[in-house]
């Protein structure tokens, strides 16, 4: 019986694609999720810096840092999004300065005009795939959690008619864990969770795909990197020994059913292929 094709688009991240059996799937929105500092906004930025490379439009909303902050942080792995801009290959949407007089400026931080503000720089690059980052989405609902997963959903729900696969960036609590609204988890096609972590008094970042629906993707913890002049890459998967990588509760008992899961699916396999010996 053969699968139904489905189209991935890379996330430019060396060593990353192979956790997800080649990429993302087209039209998804994934959640990407961690403290601060653990490289959510860099791992974005790869997946804005593919897509132009791949000839696909690039929306890229920053609520948390200036259009000027995320181009500067693009050209140190060297990334040339301004010229990108200027070429109308793709647009910054600045939510943080909220200058009227810039039309990629966004006003107020509601969720109405972000979607609006998406739409219309969509309309504006024109025709074709189309990658949309939207950093972060926790600027969104920071007054109102309780909002996180009908944001969410509209987001997911509006965008997906056009053509769009979205990564949306969201945090988590460093003490307890929880989420800033953890409704867009629930919505979203995929999770890819950020950790990091002080050992031997050296900081050391971590990444594990939580979940990538229709994608039979790696079930373990692995650690990556940050270098300077190229960015973002994957180490290798952390060794099944006592180490200091910690994860919320609710993503470990989700990893163990995923396990559990892909075991119970292989037994059946072999149970089906005896069968028909």
């Amino acid at each position: 019986m053969s699968s139904m094709y489905i189209e991935r688009l890379s996330t430019g991240v060396k060593g990353f694609d192979k956790l997800i059996a080649g990429g993302i799937p087209r039209g998804f929105l994934v959640a990407v999720v961690g403290e601060p500092g653990t490289g959510k906004s860099i791992f974005c930025i790869h997946f804005a810096r593919r897509g132009l490379l791949e000839g696909d439009k690039v929306i890229y909303v920053t609520t948390e840092e200036s259009r000027e902050s995320i181009m500067r942080q693009a050209s140190m792995f060297g990334f040339d999004f301004e010229k990108a801009v200027k070429e109308g290959k793709m647009i910054i949407i600045d939510a943080l300065l909220r200058d009227k007089r810039d039309q990629w400026n966004m006003v107020e931080l509601t969720i109405d005009e972000l979607i609006g503000k998406i739409i219309e720089a969509k309309k504006a690059l024109g025709y074709g795939r189309t990658r949309l980052v939207i950093d972060s989405m926790s600027a969104f609902w920071l007054d109102k959690p309780a909002m996180a997963r009908k944001y969410s959903y509209m987001v997911k729900r509006i965008l997906s008619k056009w053509d769009m696969t979205i990564l949306a960036t969201s945090q988590y609590a460093i003490t307890t864990s929880y989420g800033f609204g953890f409704g867009i988890e629930h919505v979203a096609d995929g999770i890819i969770r950020f950790k990091k972590v002080i050992r031997n008094w050296e900081l050391r970042r971590y990444v594990i795909v939580e979940k990538m629906r229709q994608t039979p993707h790696s079930l373990r913890v692995h650690e990556i990197e940050i270098v300077d002049g190229i960015g973002m890459r994957v180490k290798g998967p952390v060794e099944a020994t006592r180490d200091e990588v910690t994860l919320p509760s609710k993503v470990v008992e989700s990893v163990k059913k995923g396990i559990e899961r892909k075991m119970i699916e292989e037994e059946l396999m072999e149970g089906l292929l005896s069968e028909g010996m």
